[in-house]
């Protein structure tokens, strides 16, 4: 039995060099609206912190802005660092979404901090908000996205009787175990970390527990997509991102760099092996070559969707690749007998 494949967004607000995080957010509403009209099923946007790279740090604030900008896709986290925050304080910013834009607002939650540990302290101020709460902190927000129960001394105003729909968001089998046990959407962060991908996808089918909120497993997993009108000009606008991960690995992040004409100028073998190794989840060249190895991960994984992220540095480059992966994205097709 074969089924068609939805298509998703996931956005990090990249600013590119020389422009400002002013531009980049408003460049992801300008994404954000063009999605809507190419069929894009949700646009996520990730919680980053301390990194001169990344616009997406208020991620409420942000989905907002995008749900207010557009008129009928699915606006979320994907994902909020749940470590990071109180759940009474993420229920009531996503319980406010969820009343200004019903049916629209999605709460993606990841137990990693997202940035680096002495940034981790600024945010917490303490670090007992420590990842070892996670799954409770999962459970206190379903409670508070929930109907108010007699004698409930804490609520969340707005928030209850919103039912904001969860997703665990990870890039290692915990969250697939955990998404598994409490009948949850998942997504895996396979666009960085794609080592334990194929796993975690069969760990989640295999120990997927039916809930209220889902009666079967719901998966979808992340992959780069650089995509153009030549399979030349894509893997040019490629080393953005390639460079990108390089500076992470070195240390020396900063705003999204311009693409290069040879990436060997810029790195020694072993970075670039190793930047190989983490962007192995991408699909980068014309709209054949994206919707075959789109259509290879999905074989590959047997994830229900997939969610595709960009960063490329020109604005109109990134346009046309999204509008490319749409096309490619279409008649995409899932086996569910993976």
């Amino acid at each position: 039995m074969t089924n068609l494949v939805p298509y998703s967004i996931l956005d990090i607000s990249p600013i590119p060099q020389g422009f400002t995080a002013g531009d980049a957010l408003r460049n992801s509403l300008d994404v954000a609206q063009h999605a809507e009209r190419w069929g894009y099923t949700r646009y996520w946007v990730a919680e980053h912190h301390n990194m001169t790279g990344n616009a997406s740090s208020a991620t409420a604030v942000l989905v907002g802005y995008i749900a207010a900008g557009t008129s009928n896709i699915r606006v979320g986290s994907g994902g909020v660092m749940l470590p990071n925050h109180a759940p009474l304080v993420i229920a009531e910013q996503f319980g406010t979404l969820a009343s200004i834009y019903p049916g629209r607002i999605e709460l993606g939650l990841g137990r990693a901090p997202g940035t680096d540990p002495m940034t981790a302290r600024a945010l917490r101020r303490d670090l007992l908000g420590s990842d070892d709460r996670f799954p409770q902190d999962v459970r206190e927000l379903q409670h508070y996205f929930g109907p108010i129960q007699e004698g409930q001394a804490v609520k969340a105003i707005p928030g209850a009787n919103t039912e904001v729909p969860i997703w665990i968001l990870g890039s290692s089998l915990y969250g697939a175990q955990l998404a598994a046990h409490f009948g949850l959407p998942y997504a895996f962060a396979s666009h960085f970390a794609p080592e334990q991908l194929i796993d975690a996808m069969r760990i989640y089918r295999e120990t997927f527990k039916p809930s209220d909120k889902l009666d079967q497993p719901y998966s979808a997993f992340v992959m780069n997509v650089v995509a153009a009108d030549t399979d030349e000009e894509a893997m040019h606008l490629f080393t953005t991102l390639q460079q990108n991960v390089i500076r992470m690995r070195r240390n020396t992040r900063g705003q999204l760099p311009p693409p290069i004409d040879n990436l060997d100028d810029f790195c020694e073998p072993h970075e670039k092996a190793t930047a190989a190794h983490a962007l192995q989840c991408s699909a980068v060249g014309s709209m054949q070559t994206v919707r075959r190895e789109m259509q290879r991960w999905l074989d590959l994984t047997g994830a229900n969707e997939v969610i595709i992220t960009g960063q490329i540095f020109d604005h109109q480059a990134r346009l046309r690749s999204f509008e490319i992966a749409a096309e490619a994205a279409k008649g995409l097709r899932f086996n569910s007998a993976v």
